[in-house]
């Protein structure tokens, strides 16, 4: 559940509210149990946006309680429950075709060369 001072990432854009999707920003306001006030700011800490946004439209990537960032996995998985069926299976089968493909990378890097072999930089 979202809180206060939680930092938060868009999700989408949100044209509306001037908001693109990986905007980070933190929330200041609880408005219900579903929506917040969220505030977005420029490198020198002005306020640029204020938007009030639900849940279904960010995940949290710091956690003001415990003073930590949501690890990746957690982040990844936040964003892919919250997609229709059909679009998180196209993001299990992306992530299974990474997987093989760090495994080939791996085995050819474990493969002696042979001698005089040229290895592109």
């Amino acid at each position: 559940m979202p809180q206060l001072f939680d930092v938060i990432e868009t999700i989408i854009d949100l044209p509306t509210e001037n908001v693109r999707a990986g905007m980070q920003g933190a929330i200041v306001e609880t408005l219900s149990d579903t929506a917040f006030l969220v505030e977005f700011a420029n490198e020198y800490g002005e306020t640029v946006e204020l938007a009030s946004l639900t849940v279904d439209q960010f995940i949290i990537v710091w956690h003001n309680a415990t003073r930590e960032w949501t690890p990746l996995a957690e982040q990844a998985a936040a964003v892919v429950a919250k997609l229709p069926d059909e679009a998180a299976r196209e993001v299990l089968d992306f992530a299974r075709f990474l997987a093989v493909k760090r495994q080939q990378t791996v085995r050819q890097a474990e493969q002696p060369m042979a001698v005089g072999e040229f290895v592109p930089a």
